[in-house]
C-alpha cells in the first residue's frame, strides 16, 4: 500500500474532497516542540508510489490541514505560531501562503472547512477561543470564548451551516450556533482532557469525543445524560476521531498507542479492525469522502500510510 516518508513528524492528513488521489499533511519538527513545519501535498498514483505536489515550509510547525470546499487548490494550516495560513496549490512556493491570519495568541490545533456553506472555516487555539473565518476576510468574523482550557478541536456540523463542536481541555464538548450569542449545549462528556470531536454523516445530532481517558464516546445531543456508545481499546490517549462518509456507524480514530481502530459503534463489538502499523504516536487520520474504505494516517514516525480497510497498510 503507498507510503510516503516525511522530513519531520506527521500531525494530520486529509483528503482532498475534488480529487480521490491527493491528500494534504500538515508536519512539524521535534515533535512540534520547537522548530519548523512543513505543508506536504500527496498524488498517489494508481500503481503504488506516492508522489509530492507541492511542499510549503513554516517558520513553525503545522498541526492540522483542511481544504477548502470551494476551491480545490486551496489548503488550510494551523500553526504553532498561532497564525492560520491559506495556500493555493497551483501556485508555486514562493507566492505561498496568500494570506496569512494572525489572531490567535497560541498554537493552533485545528482548522475545518464549513461543508454546507462552503464559504467560511473554524480554527481552535491553546488560547481557549475558537474563531470563525472567511477567506476573503483577514480579520476574523467571530470569536468564540467559553472554554477555560485549549480548544483542540472544532468541527462543522455537515447538515446545519451554523451550528459546529468544539472539544477542550476542560473536559466539556460544547455545541455552538454562531447565530447565538453563547454555546447552546455543554456536554461534560468525559473526566479528563477531551482532543477530538466529529459528528456523524448520517445523523446530524449524533457526535463522538475521544479524550485522554482512552475512550470514544458517541452522543445523541437530543438526550445527552449519558452516551449511547462508549469505545474502549485504545491503551492510551485517544488524539482523533472521525465518521465514516460512507457508513453511517463506523469511524476510525488514532491514538498515542500507535494504533489505528476501525468501529461500528452500533454492534456489541464495536472494535471491527486494527491497524499497528505506525512505530510512534499515531496523531493523524483521515477517511476518502470519494473512495469508499480508503484511509491514510500520519505519526510522529514520519510516515504517512493510504491503504484500504481491511488490507495491511505495510503491504507492498
Amino acid at each position: 500500500m503507498p507510503m510516503f516518508k516525511t522530513p519531520f513528524n506527521g500531525y494530520s492528513v486529509k483528503f482532498s474532497p475534488f480529487y480521490e488521489n491527493q491528500l494534504a499533511v500538515a508536519t512539524a519538527q521535534n515533535f512540534g516542540i520547537l522548530g519548523n513545519g512543513r505543508v506536504h501535498i500527496l498524488q498517489l498514483s494508481p500503481n503504488g508510489p506516492v508522489s509530492e505536489l507541492a511542499a510549503f515550509d513554516t517558520a513553525d510547525g503545522v498541526y492540522d490541514v483542511c481544504w477548502s470546499e470551494a476551491h480545490d487548490s486551496l489548503v488550510i494550516a494551523a500553526s504553532g505560531d498561532g497564525s492560520v495560513k491559506l495556500y493555493d496549490i497551483s501556485l508555486p512556493p514562493i507566492n505561498n501562503p496568500i494570506r496569512s491570519f494572525q489572531e490567535h495568541t497560541r498554537e493552533v490545533h485545528s482548522v475545518d472547512y464549513n461543508t454546507v456553506r462552503k464559504d467560511s472555516f473554524l480554527s481552535a487555539s491553546w488560547d481557549d477561543t475558537v474563531k470563525l473565518w472567511t477567506v476573503d476576510r483577514n480579520a476574523s468574523v467571530r470569536t468564540f470564548k467559553e472554554h477555560a482550557y485549549c480548544v483542540y478541536s472544532a468541527a462543522w456540523n455537515p447538515r446545519h451551516a451554523d451550528i459546529f463542536a468544539s472539544a477542550s481541555g476542560d473536559c466539556t464538548t460544547r455545541i455552538w450556533d454562531v447565530r447565538e450569542p453563547g454555546s447552546t449545549m455543554i456536554l461534560p462528556a468525559h473526566e479528563f482532557e477531551i482532543l477530538t470531536c466529529d459528528w456523524n454523516k448520517y445523523d446530524d445530532c449524533i457526535i463522538a469525543t475521544a479524550s485522554v481517558d482512552k475512550s470514544i464516546k458517541v452522543w445523541d445531543i437530543r438526550n445527552y445524560r449519558v452516551p449511547i456508545a462508549v469505545l474502549n481499546g485504545h491503551g492510551y490517549a485517544v488524539r482523533k476521531v472521525r465518521f465514516s462518509p460512507h457508513r453511517a456507524s463506523a469511524m476510525v480514530s488514532c491514538s498515542y498507542d500507535m494504533t489505528v481502530c476501525m468501529w461500528d459503534y452500533m454492534v456489541e463489538d464495536a472494535l471491527i479492525g486494527r491497524y499497528d502499523h505506525h512505530t510512534e504516536f499515531a496523531v493523524g487520520v483521515d477517511m476518502s469522502v470519494l473512495v469508499e474504505g480508503l484511509l491514510a494516517s500520519t505519526g510522529w514516525d514520519e510516515l504517512v500510510y493510504v491503504w484500504q480497510h481491511g488490507m495491511d497498510p505495510r503491504a507492498p
